[in-house]
């Protein structure tokens, strides 16, 4: 009787240990140094002395919660950050340079390349470092985020790991053939778009004019620049050349990332990363059949949370 009272007690410890966790963390603005403007981002602040994980948005216009300008509004960031602070693990989720609160680092958020992200995670790490004391950051990606997780961590020894989410295993121009070949109603464009995607891998710009209308907003000119960098890179390689903790999360009915085409080939790359696949996530995380909450973001997989934790704390 007296070793079940025990582990009770213990189990109400923990309860209570998370609980004040949650009342602990503090959310706050925070900024770090841009090349034209500051960056922007927010700092959930789970204690002194806790891990922190920086958090890098996917593609196009994506903020720093998760969310897209475009209608999407998953807020997968946030709720991760969220859900960390549970656990004891701080967090920095941020704006892309150009972008809602980063407007001012640069004078356009198209014209950006892979690099420069990969430099404005360095100056988030330095800051955080600075700010926290931590020895180390933790870096998290989600979706396009992850390849820039992959470009910030080329030789970076503060760095503690990389989390990589719903993240591409093939070069990005890969990815996009791939997606454009799976609409059914895109068959007699096919030819078009497939020239269009040789050409920026080639490094040469695409007459739009020449292209069908429905194609031309996905090959804008203003955007061909930052396409011809993003499809120079291959995120495998990247991988391969890290050497430090990474964790792998993959969502089964992912339509944009291939759990059978881009997790091997992250694997392959690194053979000693910790994978998690979970069989009815989409790209943003969230089960395939879920409801969204009231705030109209789309609750994630139960999983996504402990897991990523438990590799942090882990490590």
């Amino acid at each position: 009787m007296k070793s079940k009272i025990f582990r009770f007690l213990l189990l109400l410890s923990g309860v209570c240990g998370l609980a004040s966790h949650a009342l602990a963390a503090e959310s706050n603005p925070i900024t770090a140094p841009g090349p034209l403007g500051v960056l922007a981002g927010t700092f959930v602040n789970a204690g002194s002395g806790t891990p922190v994980v920086l958090m890098i948005p996917g593609s196009g216009p994506t903020d720093r919660d998760g969310n897209s300008a475009l209608g999407q509004k998953p807020a997968t960031l946030r709720q991760i950050a969220d859900g960390l602070a549970t656990h004891g693990i701080s967090s920095v989720r941020i704006d892309k340079r150009g972008m809602f609160g980063s407007k001012q680092a640069v004078a356009d958020g198209n014209n950006v390349t892979i690099a420069e992200y990969a430099s404005d995670v360095r100056s988030w790490i330095t800051l955080i470092r600075a700010k926290t004391g931590a020895r180390c950051v933790w870096v998290l990606g989600h979706s396009e985020g992850g390849l820039v997780a992959l470009a910030s961590a080329q030789g970076q020894a503060d760095i503690c790991g990389l989390i990589l989410l719903s993240t591409p295993g093939r070069p990005l121009g890969e990815v996009l053939r791939a997606q454009l070949h799976a609409i059914p109603s895109a068959k007699t464009v096919l030819p078009q778009m497939d020239a269009a995607i040789d050409a920026l891998e080639a490094g040469r710009y695409v007459d739009v004019q020449t292209l069908h209308p429905g194609l031309r907003g996905v090959f804008h000119p203003r955007v061909q620049d930052f396409m011809i960098d993003l499809f120079h890179h291959d995120p495998a390689l990247l991988l391969k050349a890290y050497h430090g903790p990474v964790l792998i999360v993959q969502g089964g009915a992912d339509r944009q990332i291939c759990a059978t085409d881009d997790v091997p080939l992250l694997k392959a790359a690194d053979p000693e990363a910790t994978v998690v696949l979970l069989p009815s996530a989409i790209h943003s995380l969230a089960d395939l059949d879920t409801v969204p909450a009231t705030d109209g973001s789309l609750p994630l997989d139960g999983a996504v949370v402990p897991d990523i934790a438990e590799f942090v704390l882990k490590h």
